[in-house]
Formats: structure tokens, C-alpha cells, sequence
């Protein structure tokens, strides 16, 4: 019950506490700090299990968010780090990992070797911590693909200051997953087929057909935004930003629609960092870093 209603259901060990005391069940609160940390000791092996399966996807989604943790001595909590890590479809499972600070030495460190036997997609936002991997440094060949979630973003903030140039670059990026769309449909129609093809087959011949045109379509589209102090797009305006992430990260943008086993974006590892958000609202805080590789969901049940 614990366990359950910490992990699962993100109640702290004081609201845990109290409640039993309701019941007329007095638990030390140290008691359940103790059953906490004896629990995810001997659910260590099971995550072990976890990561090496998640370490065996050809494509994996990561992404990060703060947490405060309690810093004795200071007067103030500091910032700390949880990374999830998704697996592909083969390799269904959701990970997190800790760390003290944003360091790139986090996701380096869990991805050392990945991608060393054979070349790997991480896929991820534009944070500069993963161009060490990108760049071999963690000893693997892997390759960066960026998400289309995030450029459209950017894009619908500006809207308010520049509505023209924000409706076109949304109506581009609603292209490109209308043909997403498409090859879901496509392959759940032909379920029932005997010569059924997998879905990252129809999407490659799809994208291959429909997206890569459009893709250049964008690219000559952002190219020839005027983007200067004098021009009709200020460089540090909303859609300023927006035109200048999408133009660094193009090459990012474009890999998905090469490889039909990709993603669009990176919504899969926001959807699944989002148990941390909504556990952060209740308990606040970790009590330490140690406390904070016990803290997050152990994930996907094997």
C-alpha cells in the first residue's frame, strides 16, 4: 500500500502517515522512508532488466525536467535532474534515471556504448548536453533526431506578434502530420490482410512520397524570411526564435522522414516525463540525491 500510493498515486510519506493515523495505525514516518528505500533496493535487479531492454532499441526518446532537492546548509533547496528514457516499439520500456544538475555527464553516462554495434536514433529536444553523443563521444554511433512537437511550438507562441508567417508555418507542419495520420489509418485498414505490411514500412513509402516534398517546401520557406533588425521578422522576436531553432535543428527535422521506424517528435518521452510533473505538485521536493534515484515511477511493468 505504500508503495503503491507513493509511486502510483504521488502521495507523499507525511500524507501517508497521517492517513494511517486516521486508521488508528501509527507508522514512524522513518519506518516508511525505510520500506521505501528497502524497496527500491530490492527492485534494483528489475530495473537493471529494464535498461538493458530500453538500451537495445534502435531508437530511443529522452527528455528531461527539474525537481528541487533539499540541500542542508544552504537555507534553500537546489535544482535537480530526472531523464526519462523511452524504448522503442520492440523494446517497450520507460526509465528514468537522476542526477544532481543538467550536466551532459547524465545522459552520457546512461547511453555510453549505445549504438556501438550498430548505429543508432536518439530523439530528443535541442538541448546541447546530447551533442557529445551525437559526436561519438560516448563510444556509439547515433544519430540526432530532433521533433517536430517542439518547432511547432514555437511557431503557435508566435502567433500574437506575427499571425500571417505563424498561420503559414502551421498549416506547413499540419502537412506533415496529416501524413502521419495517413499511415495509421492505412495500416490499421489493413489489419485483416494476409500480406499486411508494418507500419514503418507505410509510413517510409509515405513520407517518402508526401513529406519529403513538403519538407523542402518549408525549408525554401524559411529561407526566404527576411530575419534582420531592419527586416519584417526581428531576430529576437517570437517568430524570430522560432525561424532560427527550426533553421538550426533543419537537418534534425528532416531525419524522421527517412526511417520509418522514427517518430515526428519527441511526444513520447513528454508524455511519459509528465508522471514526474504530476507527482512534483504533491511532493514538492527530494529529500537528497539519493533519495532522488528512489523518487520517480520504476515505469512500465515488464
Amino acid at each position: 500500500q505504500v508503495i503503491v500510493s507513493k509511486y502510483g498515486d504521488h502521495l507523499p510519506l507525511y500524507r501517508l502517515e497521517r492517513i494511517f493515523g486516521r486508521h488508528k495505525i501509527e507508522i514512524a514516518r522513518s519506518t516508511l522512508c525505510d520500506w521505501t528505500r528497502q524497496s527500491a533496493e530490492a527492485l534494483g535487479p528489475l530495473y537493471d532488466v529494464m535498461v538493458r531492454d530500453v538500451l537495445g532499441s534502435k531508437v530511443i526518446h529522452t527528455d528531461d525536467t527539474p525537481v528541487d532537492v533539499q540541500a542542508p546548509g544552504l537555507g534553500k533547496t537546489r535544482t535537480g535532474r530526472f531523464w526519462v528514457y523511452v524504448g522503442d516499439e520492440a523494446h517497450g520500456q520507460v526509465v528514468f534515471d537522476y542526477t544532481p544538475s543538467r550536466e551532459r555527464d547524465g545522459p552520457m553516462a546512461f547511453l555510453k556504448d549505445w549504438g556501438k554495434e550498430q548505429p543508432r536514433f536518439l530523439q530528443a529536444d535541442a538541448f546541447g548536453g546530447y551533442d557529445g553523443i551525437y559526436d561519438g563521444q560516448a563510444g556509439g554511433t547515433v544519430t540526432e533526431v530532433a521533433c517536430w512537437a517542439h518547432a511547432r511550438r514555437k511557431f503557435y507562441d508566435a502567433q500574437q506578434s506575427d499571425p500571417g508567417n505563424s498561420t503559414q508555418a502551421l498549416a506547413y507542419i499540419r502537412l506533415l502530420y496529416d501524413v502521419e495520420t495517413r499511415a495509421k489509418k492505412q495500416f490499421g485498414a489493413q489489419k485483416q490482410d494476409d500480406d499486411s505490411r508494418p507500419l514503418a514500412a507505410i509510413r517510409l513509402e509515405l513520407r517518402q512520397e508526401h513529406a519529403a516534398p513538403r519538407l523542402e517546401e518549408i525549408k525554401t520557406w524559411l529561407e526566404g524570411l527576411p530575419i534582420s533588425a531592419g527586416g519584417t521578422v526581428l531576430p529576437k522576436s517570437p517568430m524570430g526564435q522560432a525561424v532560427t531553432y527550426a533553421q538550426n535543428q533543419w537537418e534534425a527535422l528532416k531525419v524522421y522522414a527517412t526511417d520509418g521506424d522514427l517518430n515526428i517528435d519527441n511526444n513520447p518521452a513528454e508524455n511519459a516525463v509528465r508522471r514526474i510533473a504530476l507527482g512534483r505538485k504533491n511532493w514538492l521536493f527530494a529529500g537528497s540525491d539519493r533519495g532522488g534515484h528512489r523518487q520517480p515511477p520504476a515505469g512500465q511493468p515488464l
